[in-house]
């Protein structure tokens, strides 16, 4: 059965609802045994030469920190004698997408230097560089900031720093599964979760500098541990730490 998204824009200007259909191009339900090679690519290690993955994060990133069960990705962030572990994969170079609502739906970890992602960086990001190739950080948390969810945009514009961002409490989104998403056209960025419009990225003038996202991205899913963001100090006692998603869907 073909699935669908429907989108109800409500204006200042109107007082009906526009109705904008669009069809499911892509899903991942995390179904089998392991990630499909087809579509997923691992990073490994410490980032280096790049260490700490630029940001000073503290973990690894293995092929073993991960599992399918029951339907769901379960990425488990580790404490092994003195190294941090977890799982970073990437649809670079296989799945990448221009325009659309991009959405998963996530059961996030908890605790003092805890930082899970669902985000996407331009794919001539080996070509340009970042933050010239742009990065859509469509949900980040921090477990020593609880109850807050970071959607933000990096770009050449803002030198990169957080400067196209929204912080938005929601006191239970720790508690279940929450949906995450981005609705993205050629004019704007628009994050939501659980269907709420929460943060608008729409810049007047667009440029290479200030709009990079008229090209396709790929999406990314790490769980971090510590770093500049997520940090500086751990609090070891939590480990190990699961992030859960239920599936990753595109809508055009």
């Amino acid at each position: 059965m073909k699935k669908l998204f429907l989108v109800f824009i409500i204006t200042s200007n109107f007082s009906f609802a526009q109705q904008i259909e669009r069809k499911l191009v892509w899903e991942e339900n995390f179904n089998g045994k392991q990630l499909d090679a087809s579509v997923w690519n691992f990073e490994l290690g410490n980032g280096c030469p790049n260490c700490g993955w630029g940001n000073n994060e503290r973990q690894l990133y293995t092929t073993t920190n991960h599992k399918l069960k029951g339907g769901k990705l379960i990425i488990t962030a580790k404490k092994e004698d003195s190294i941090y572990t977890s799982t970073r994969i990437t649809t670079a170079g296989k799945k990448e997408f221009q325009y659309g609502r991009i959405e998963a739906r996530a059961k996030l970890p908890t605790g003092q230097g805890i930082w899970p992602a669902f985000w996407m960086l331009g794919s001539n990001i080996k070509t340009v560089g970042w933050p010239k190739s742009g990065e859509i950080d469509i949900m980040e948390y921090v477990g020593k900031n609880p109850h807050t969810i970071y959607t933000t945009l990096h770009t050449q514009d803002s030198h990169g720093n957080s400067v196209n961002s929204k912080v938005t409490n929601f006191p239970e989104i720790e508690e279940g599964f929450h949906v995450y998403a981005i609705d993205w056209t050629k004019d704007k960025i628009e994050f939501f979760v659980d269907n709420v419009s929460v943060y608008t990225f729409q810049p007047e003038i667009k440029n290479e500098n200030t709009w990079p996202f008229s090209q396709p991205f790929f999406i990314i899913v790490n769980m971090a541990v510590g770093g500049n963001f997520g940090g500086p100090e751990v609090d070891d006692s939590i480990f190990p730490k699961e992030y859960i998603l239920d599936y990753i869907r595109v809508y055009q």
